[in-house]
């Protein structure tokens, strides 16, 4: 829910500014779908968009008053709506530098009535994830992997800036569990011998990984799913599929900023997207071509069980991406840098000597060259879907 609340000058009259108000208001909202909370700002910060309309001029000393009870209740984000008339614009930078000398965040809402309408539409979509990130518990399942040498993640950001936090469980507690649960038959469809007798052991890992969701409340969690390899001989890429198409996010390799990634894309478009890394990449031409041995089924539309490409055993996932628009997105794990580009799934395809789900991708050759000058990391998100404006605007 959007809410709005004024603030105006005594000075200006009463009955003209509300005249101005209402037509405003309604070229934004034509169709109504707001909060209108006038001047009482006691419940402020309790929607999921707050939006302070400065009505007037003169109305700079109004907000400085409120501000300190608004810092009381952990407001972070000021969002100053402006219809232009009666120095409310003027009103409304002054107002935003303010803000900005006390280190605190905000933007002015200034325009035509279908830019502030779609991007008061982004700012909710943005604000709501903000509120499903708030208070999420990530588990690290093991440590990140040892290779994975650039992706470990900072706690504290990572609380201070998601309001997450970072929850350590110990592989010896999984396979703990692993011991205990159950298995699940093989589906009666064609598979290699290999892999159907493998089946059973990966369900095993899936149920076991329930019991660590539950027992540590994660709303996400990653994997150190190489040791797995060696422990019990079997792979984490059918529960991690499994996971991810249920809306839990979960990441291979215990990559920490590759999961962050993905909770944050799950947030905003509700997928929580293909971790892959580059396989190859054509800088010329800007095609890539992307490949892991799990992928979400809920992003395929077909899949087939294979082994997993690195060990040749257990379980793994062959699947195809729909052709179309995707992002490819990535956060470091201190959530100071990210990567946002747009590009094309052009063709799926299927060699033996790679990670079993692989797709071509077409980016701009610029795009393509971060990867080799500047990449964070090598593990990226693939989202279907064009979404790096709102992928921006939360970051």
């Amino acid at each position: 829910m959007i809410a709005i609340y004024t603030i105006t000058s005594g000075l200006h009259d009463e009955q003209s500014v509300a005249k101005i108000s209402d037509e405003f208001l309604h070229g934004i909202f034509p169709d109504g779908g707001f909060d209108f909370r006038g001047s009482d700002f006691q419940d402020f910060g309790s929607h999921t968009l707050d939006l302070i309309y400065v009505r007037t001029g003169g109305a700079e000393g109004i907000f400085k008053s409120l501000l300190p009870e608004m810092l009381a209740r952990g407001t972070e984000r000021y969002y100053l709506l402006t219809s232009g008339k009666s120095n409310s614009l003027a009103a409304s930078l002054e107002i935003l530098s303010y803000l900005k000398q006390q280190g605190l965040q905000g933007e002015v809402l200034h325009g035509s009535a279908a830019y502030l309408k779609e991007r008061v539409k982004l700012l909710e979509k943005v604000a709501d994830a903000r509120r499903k990130l708030r208070g999420a518990r990530i588990g690290v399942v093991g440590q990140p992997s040892d290779w994975l040498i650039a992706s470990h993640a900072d706690s504290v950001k990572v609380t201070d800036r998601l309001g997450a936090r970072l929850v350590e469980v110990p592989m010896e507690e999984l396979l703990q569990e692993i011991a205990k649960a159950p298995k699940d038959a093989a589906p009666a469809e064609d598979m290699a011998p290999q892999v159907r007798e493998a089946f059973p052991g990966a369900t095993q890992i899936y149920h076991a990984l329930q019991r660590i969701v539950e027992r540590h409340g994660l709303s996400a969690f990653t994997l150190r799913c190489f040791d797995l390899l060696t422990a019990v001989g079997n792979t984490g890429c059918l529960a991690l599929a499994s996971f991810n198409a249920d809306g839990i996010p979960a990441a291979c390799e215990g990559d920490v900023p590759a999961l962050l990634s993905m909770m944050i894309a799950q947030a905003l478009t509700g997928k929580t997207g293909f971790q892959a890394n580059p396989s190859r990449i054509d800088v010329e031409t800007g095609e890539m071509l992307f490949a892991h041995c799990t992928v979400p089924f809920n992003l395929v539309t077909k899949w087939n069980y294979d082994t997993h490409f690195e060990s040749g055993i257990g379980v793994g996932i062959h699947g195809e991406l729909l052709q179309g628009p995707v992002t490819v997105f990535k956060v470091s794990g201190d959530l100071e840098r990210h990567f946002v580009a747009e590009g094309q799934l052009i063709y799926n395809q299927y060699e033996d000597n790679l990670c079993r789900t692989q797709v071509m991708l077409q980016l701009s050759p610029a795009d393509a060259r971060y990867f080799l000058t500047r990449p964070i990391g090598n593990h990226h998100i693939i989202l279907p879907g064009h979404h790096k404006a709102v992928l921006e605007a939360l970051l």
